[in-house]
């Protein structure tokens, strides 16, 4: 195993050895609290461009499911069709596994697909620098390569486009059934696998396409990596699904950024985001809090919202936005991933009050 390096901009430097693929790579470094997950974590668009440290020290002792696809194209254990995280960083690398599922372990995945993954780092330490100076951008370099240190841009890209499809795909077809158009920003798997089961038809168009001109009873807005603001393209075309007052509109992560700024508000970057499975929520006007599962690094500008809109839910570690809410139209979203994989399930029902919109 090669001693590589992890170098923060504010010049914190980490040491550890390398078991994945052996390669230098630079990108946005934030923490996941989640204690299990990896492979949904990983193969989770909106990590694209970022470097994925994990506080839960131990890593990798259920190895990794079979990359197998169900008849309809999607991922049967996976969130997407690879791995979109651009690095692994972890304290202790398990290099045995033993799970009923799996057939590899992290490291051969890891390497196989040709991403990094480092072990033997102070996750502690590295965590505590993160929540103290906010995310930041980290380059691992191999010692014994000195010289070959990669350039880190994260800010301004669209990553988005990136990660979306490129076509219009479309699921479950046939009958009568509710077609639902999905903005693919960057959507996890299981988000379609929450809608199919609902038995309505799925419609995937690319984060850009301008769906209005399709034949179409809801609109569902997906999660997706990187900043909202390089995607009003998709903003637009929201906006103009919106001018049909009775057309039910659910957003998630992403997707409650996008409608919040098609309905006017702002948006803002977090210190250093939520990316767990253990973020609790408050519906607002209730008691009611659930668990739930999270990644994003942006959120809604409750202060911003338009005098027809209202939040949904708040965030009870820090007051943020966790969702909206028209006060009239069927309009709403989570910043939250109700769809839960990996994470808690407490929150699946928004799916149901979703196509229950539906008429």
């Amino acid at each position: 195993m090669r001693n590589v390096t992890l170098i923060l901009d504010d010049g914190s430097r980490f040491h550890g050895k390398s078991f994945g693929y052996e390669k230098p790579v630079a990108g946005e470094v934030v923490f996941n609290t989640a204690m299990t997950g990896y492979p949904e974590s990983l193969t989770d668009p909106s990590y694209a461009g970022q470097l994925m440290a994990l506080t839960y020290p131990l890593v990798g002792n259920y190895g990794v499911p079979a990359f197998t696809f169900e008849s309809n194209g999607l991922a049967t254990f996976m969130e997407s069709g690879k791995i979109h995280a651009d690095a692994i960083i972890v304290s202790d690398y398990s290099e045995e596994y033993s799970h009923w599922n799996a057939v590899e372990s992290l490291a051969d995945w890891l390497k196989r697909e040709e991403v990094p993954g480092i072990t033997g780092i102070d996750t502690r330490e590295l965590t505590k620098v993160l929540r103290e100076h906010g995310v930041m951008m980290g380059k691992i370099v191999f010692d014994d390569e000195p010289e070959n240190i990669p350039e880190s841009i994260y800010e301004g890209i669209n990553y988005v486009d990136k990660v979306s499809c490129k076509d219009v795909i479309r699921y479950n077809e046939g009958g009568e059934k509710k077609k639902v158009v999905l903005v693919d920003c960057g959507v996890k798997t299981n988000i379609i696998r929450c809608l199919l089961k609902r038995d309505v038809e799925v419609i995937r168009v690319p984060w850009n396409y301008d769906f209005n001109d399709l034949e179409f009873d809801a609109l569902f807005i997906s999660n997706g990596p990187g900043d909202p603001d390089t995607c009003d393209i998709a903003v637009q075309n929201i906006r103009k699904a919106m001018k049909n007052e009775k057309l039910p509109i659910f957003g998630i992560c992403m997707g409650n950024q996008l409608l919040s700024k098609a309905g006017g508000a702002k948006i803002y970057k977090l210190k250093y985001g939520h990316r767990s499975h253990n973020q609790p929520v408050r519906m607002v006007g209730t008691n009611r809090c659930f668990i739930t599962s999270q990644n994003h690094g942006y959120a809604v500008d409750n202060n911003t919202l338009g005098t027809d809109w209202e939040p949904l839910f708040i965030n009870m570690n820090d007051g943020s936005n966790e969702g909206i809410r028209h006060k009239t139209n069927p309009w709403f979203s989570a910043q939250f991933h109700p769809e839960a994989a990996s994470g808690p399930t407490d929150t699946e029902f928004l799916f149901d009050e979703f196509v229950k919109l539906i008429k």
